[in-house]
């Protein structure tokens, strides 16, 4: 989004060109008029297999050549997220209802009818059709705000699925294997964190991704969140380390609960959006990539939790890729997975259940029914894995129909696959080998039963003897085509690797009790949880992370590699020494700290809130009495500012708000990033718009503030009949780390631009 105004004139001169996008039909409904949507191969393979139903292949294909619509999401936590959907049906969709454009009534968003509680919507509104009507550009600027302060997500419907098939709960371990950008893993943080109420659900969400650049783009995905129960890591998914963890004093291998393995793939259901796929499809796509995503399935059952769920999902319809991979995983576990038949979770959903009987096609066109088929110059290329079990009885037993494929003109989508896996006992090749090796290597028979069963059993092993013998029993395992066991593991890479280091504060840390004393934290605040990134020198920045992921992170930094954990909670103020603490609260990590301070907190309204976050810096006389009451008994510094809900006002919002100020010697003020006052402020009632920005403009002479500090600008506020269209030009925002590297100057030095939004 940031770099529209930057590209315009390059996107500009693309157009006309193959592959270039069209302005009018970029964005929200994005389409690419050069290209033929034609591919002979693609219906050739797909009629042949008949993945579609009879007499639709034609409504398929139509589907497949027509635009995507635009699906968002709903994020954040329940109250908020209620809010912010209340909002759009009373106040944007009921401007929408009845207006016309250029003479034809405008096509309403619609709800996903299989989402729950009306969180996720799609519709057909180009850009083209925005721009014609000044509503319908508030809309739309409305939807790019709440979006970049992560209250609204644009994401694929299909793409929304598989984390709803998980069924998370707030205990659950989870493991992302396959996450960036970060889509599905914001589901899964939001599902941790169901009960607002609760700052630290007892599991947490760990995000992998093999790319090091893209896991920076789902660190900038799961920091809108801001839950202390998130880690970003970066390993090649197929070769993903064990961990272990500290039980009861005790070294222990951790299991998860639930794990997605949402695998790289041809990502021919995605035509519809990723245009350049009709010119580039071959079935060789498809063949190149089936033992990899084999590989990482594989992975990711070894290291899921006996009785635990694992969702596997691509956004191909090949059955290479699909039923291929899923058969060959259940005949090498040797019953210790199944195959679940989720059909009733997901109400209102449409699909069609996975295929039995498939044949390979190669580029060329030639047809391969069987293995035995196969010429030998082609047994690298392909492999007896990609094709259905000749074992009728045991391809029967696999309930391969229980897997669900989502086809583009069901229900205007695109197209997806997925299956989901509960593992009912250990891995055969892990259950079975160490009985070969000495008697105190026979412990790790049961090492992927429950923790607390692996502590009893384990003898004399360690759980890094347990790691070991579980990693070596998997590079002897003897592996043949339709033998049972997994592929060889790969050696973990860490050259070229370097993050600053997480360092927890210690008990006698002289960092915590003046803040503990100033903010009046309750004695049962984990200050073990807090951390920084630096060795040496001032903590400049204070973060948390949930009790496991220390479990974690404490037990692992020598076989993970990290690249971001923790919520920023404080931030050092120098300033702030004077009034007694030299940490102010950071608006990150306030919904998380907020349950535990007891001290310098301000109880405001409706009206309250409108005054702080629209004015620079408003005299305490501008709060209401109750309000001004409280904030003169309170000595300078930082202060939390919160509202309560009130059902009898229900026209007010009805969820908890908290937010972080400071207290002036004559004026208060909000320390909120502009995107966050845009939210509030609609939450309130309030109209407010982005000044475009222009390169020619001159910026106007900041104000100072109390303390003589600059002040950046404030949202401009407005009625509704005055809106004005804004265009698409946003300003450009860059990747920030959930947690600083200690060497970057703080954004906000001291109380210094305390009103500008810190870049995500």
């Amino acid at each position: 989004m940031g770099k529209r105004n930057r590209n315009r004139q390059k996107n500009q001169d693309r157009n006309g060109k193959a592959g270039g996008r069209s302005r009018d039909d970029a964005g929200w409904g994005a389409g690419y008029a050069e290209i033929v949507k034609e591919n002979k191969l693609f219906e050739q393979y797909y009629q042949e297999l008949k993945i579609v139903p009879e007499g639709e292949w034609e409504q398929f294909m139509d589907a497949m050549r027509e635009p995507l619509p635009a699906t968002i999401r709903i994020t954040g936590y329940k109250s908020h997220a209620n809010e912010i959907l209340h909002c759009l049906k009373e106040k944007y969709f009921k401007e929408l209802q009845d207006l016309e454009v250029d003479g034809q009534k405008i096509e309403m968003p619609q709800a996903l009818s299989w989402y729950p509680d009306d969180l996720a919507w799609h519709t057909n509104l180009s850009r083209k059709i925005l721009r014609k009507s000044p509503l319908l550009e508030k809309f739309h600027q409305f939807l790019v705000s709440e979006t970049e302060s992560g209250n609204i997500s644009r994401q694929e419907a299909v793409s929304m699925i598989p984390p709803l098939l998980l069924k998370i709960e707030p205990h659950h371990k989870i493991l992302d294997m396959c996450a960036a950008p970060g889509s599905k893993t914001a589901q899964l943080i939001e599902m941790l964190h169901a009960d607002m109420d609760v700052p630290f659900p007892e599991g947490f969400v760990i995000a992998n991704d093999v790319d090091n650049k893209r896991c920076y783009l789902l660190v900038h995905q799961a920091k809108r969140l801001n839950s202390p129960c998130i880690m970003v890591v970066n390993h090649d998914a197929s070769s993903i380390p064990r961990l272990q963890i500290d039980c009861d004093g005790k070294k222990d291998i951790l299991f998860y609960d639930r794990i997605l393995c949402d695998v790289p793939c041809s990502g021919d259901g995605t035509m519809r959006k990723n245009i350049d796929v009709w010119k580039k499809w071959t079935t060789n796509n498809s063949l190149h990539l089936h033992g990899l995503q084999l590989r990482i399935a594989i992975r990711g059952v070894e290291q899921l939790a006996v009785g635990g769920r694992m969702v596997y999902s691509t956004c191909s319809l090949n059955p290479v890729e699909d039923e291929a991979v899923i058969a060959s995983l259940l005949e090498k576990c040797e019953g210790a997975l199944e195959l679940i038949d989720a059909s009733n979770d997901l109400p209102g959903l449409k699909w069609m259940p996975g295929i039995t009987s498939w044949k390979l096609m190669t580029k060329g066109g030639e047809w391969y029914n069987d293995w035995s088929e196969v010429p030998e110059s082609r047994h690298t290329q392909i492999r007896p894995t990609m094709f259905p079990p000749k074992d009728l009885e045991k391809l029967k037993e696999m309930k391969l129909e229980r897997c669900m494929r989502i086809l583009p003109h069901h229900q205007n989508t695109g197209g997806f696959f997925v299956a989901v896996l509960m593992k009912k006992a250990p891995m055969p090749w892990n259950r079975r080998y160490p009985k070969l090796r000495n008697k105190g290597a026979e412990a790790v028979a049961a090492s992927e039963e429950t923790p607390a069963e692996t502590a009893d059993e384990g003898g004399d092993a360690t759980a890094e003897d347990k790691l070991k013998d579980l990693e070596d029993s998997q590079e002897s395992s003897v592996k043949k085509d339709g033998v049972c066991g997994p592929p060889p593991s790969k050696k973990m890479k860490l050259f070229g690797f370097k993050e600053d280091p997480f360092v927890f504060i210690t008990e006698d840390d002289p960092v915590f009790p003046p803040i503990q004393k100033f903010y009046n934290l309750s004695c049962t605040f984990p200050k073990l949880n807090l951390l920084t990134r630096t060795h040496e020198g001032k903590k400049r920045n204070l973060y948390m992370v949930s009790k496991e992921l220390r479990n974690v992170l404490l037990n692992n930094s020598e076989r993970m590699k990290v690249i971001n954990t923790g919520v920023k909670v404080l931030s050092r103020n120098n300033d702030g020494e004077e009034f007694g603490c030299a940490f102010r609260l950071a608006q990150e990590g306030i919904y998380t700290l907020f349950p535990y301070i007891n001290a310098r907190i301000i109880n405001v309204g409706v009206e309250d809130i409108k005054v702080l976050l629209t004015q620079e810096n408003p005299f305490l006389s501008k709060l209401c009495d109750e309000a001004h009451a409280q904030a003169k008994q309170i000595a300078m510094g930082s202060i939390v500012l919160r509202y309560t809900p009130d059902p009898e006002k229900p026209d007010s919002p009805q969820c908890p708000i908290v937010l972080c100020g400071w207290r002036g010697k004559t004026s208060i003020r909000a320390f909120v990033p502009k995107n966050e006052r845009f939210h509030y402020l609609r939450m309130l009632g309030v109209e407010v718009f982005r000044e475009r920005k222009r390169e020619d403009s001159v910026a106007p002479k900041a104000e100072k503030g109390d303390n003589g500090e600059e002040l950046s600008g404030q949202p401009t506020v407005q009625d509704s009949e005055e809106m004005e269209a804004e265009g698409d030009g946003e300003s450009e925002s860059t990747v920030e780390p959930l947690v600083s590297d200690g060497k970057e100057a703080d954004k906000i030095e001291g109380t210094e631009k305390v009103l500008a939004a810190e870049p995500l």
